[in-house]
């Protein structure tokens, strides 16, 4: 991906000087290091503590800590994301050992991300082209409207795209070209067949631990990681220019650390190849021209509601994500 920011006539934009851009543009290993490892072991600590819980007091004692569990493992999304751009990383092996692993953690094959997700930056906000409008589901009513926001009909969706490329060998979406579309069937074939091994292995032990630790969280986390997801775009203008198309949120600290700094998402989409660690300081450069500025997530994600209510009251809605 370029840092070819595109903007509408009559939006002004200093592009970044190229000493500047290169500057921030360095990856770094230890820090990739440092956030990867970070979110992880704050997975497994949580994961330990829902065991101990559950297993000494029961299952329902342990609900607030599979609430948290929940949110760490849902936004293992912004891992593979960041490695999807790789930029996580330096070292290009690293990139990918972590985004497979993150990918496999929340039911996403990462290849196939890495294809949709470059199309989305292609085409951020035309509706005809962004993989993310296309598959996003398009509620015509608020009960629907409500389901999208807990986040499980778009996992149901990936998962089944999953299975029927594993099954039936096809791909057929139009962000996969055809030389990489083999590629995707055989991920799709290791990942169901991975699933299908850890699940046999749970039954032959008769151990529920990864329901509690793993699956069970990782449904929870979805009402916490789509209202995000919708706050990068909803309600944003129909440009080129990611300054327009695109909303940064601010928000506390502990958020964009767990969010790989992705909040800044206007600094991301107009200048992609800008590791998550170097986006607060990019932020401090392009805040100026930010247009579309979400002050926290429980206010953005009013906004983001109003907006799709309001769509349904004028007719057809077009989804964001």
């Amino acid at each position: 991906m370029t840092d070819a920011t595109v903007s509408e006539p009559g939006h002004r934009l200093k592009p970044l000087p190229p000493a500047m851009l290169r500057e921030l543009s360095v990856r770094s290993d230890l820090k990739g290091a440092g956030q990867s490892l970070g979110h992880y072991a704050m997975i497994v600590l949580m994961g330990t503590l829902i065991w101990m819980v559950s297993s000494t007091w029961g299952v329902l004692w342990a609900l607030p800590l599979t609430a948290v569990q929940g949110y760490l493992v849902a936004f293992l999304f912004m891992a593979v994301h960041e490695t999807a751009h790789k930029t996580a990383f330096r070292s290009r092996g690293l990139n990918l050992g972590v985004g497979y692993l993150s990918a496999f953690m929340i039911g996403l094959p990462y290849e196939y991300y890495c294809l949709f997700h470059w199309d989305h930056h292609r085409y951020t906000q035309d509706p005809d082209k962004d993989p993310e409008l296309i598959v996003g589901v398009k509620p015509t009513s608020d009960t629907q409207l409500a389901i999208a926001y807990s986040g499980l009909l778009q996992v149901a969706g990936r998962l089944r795209l999953m299975l029927g490329h594993a099954i039936t060998g096809k791909v057929v979406v139009p962000w996969i070209p055809e030389g990489k579309r083999g590629v995707i069937v055989r991920e799709a074939r290791a990942y169901v067949a991975l699933y299908a091994l850890l699940l046999a292995l749970s039954l032959w032990f008769s151990s529920a631990l990864l329901l509690f630790v793993w699956i069970v969280p990782l449904l929870i986390g979805q009402l916490f990681l789509r209202p995000y997801l919708y706050a990068e775009h909803t309600g944003c203008e129909r440009t080129r220019s990611a300054f327009q198309n695109t909303r940064t949120t601010y928000t506390a600290t502990i958020v964009k650390w767990f969010a790989w700094n992705m909040p800044y998402h206007v600094e991301h989409h107009a200048y992609p190849s800008i590791p998550f660690h170097a986006l607060p300081k990019l932020n401090a450069i392009v805040d100026g021209e930010i247009v579309h500025r979400g002050r926290g997530y429980i206010r953005t994600t009013r906004e983001t509601w109003n907006w799709f209510r309001r769509q349904l009251r004028a007719g057809p809605i077009d989804q964001r994500r």
